[in-house]
């Protein structure tokens, strides 16, 4: 009997403290580095939260809302933007070619000034 007493008495505790934990919420922050002959190869940097939904989003860590992996109906969306990513990088591409035919187009008239000849004084009588 006092075994079933111990027994639901620390499954109790245990629901307690994850309560706490999930209301609260933990973090454990850590770095492990991998060095040889004071050279450091490695660096991980861990960071664990362990919090309930509501708490993440009260912090403002709620990147599951934007993932476009996780987020229903977001990949419709997604691929439009990608879409106008690639539109813009054309537009970008033909906008930077242009001042070089310009020039081109210059070198090919020869020794004739570009620039405009100025404007004349006309006098009345």
């Amino acid at each position: 009997m006092r075994a079933d007493l111990a027994l639901t008495q620390r499954s109790t505790g245990l629901v307690d403290l994850l309560d706490r934990v999930l209301d609260k919420g933990l973090l454990i922050a850590g770095d492990i580095k991998v060095s040889l002959a004071e050279v450091e190869l490695l660096t991980i940097r861990i960071r664990l939260i362990v919090c309930s939904l509501d708490k993440a989003q009260e912090v403002g860590l709620d990147w599951w809302r934007h993932d476009p992996h996780l987020a229903p109906g977001r990949r419709p969306l997604s691929a439009e933007n990608e879409a106008l990513r690639r539109q813009i990088r054309s537009l970008e591409r033909r906008l930077a070619s242009r001042p070089a035919a310009a020039a081109g187009a210059a070198r090919r008239r020869g020794s004739r000034n570009s620039r405009p000849a100025p404007a004349r004084r006309i006098r009345g009588g």
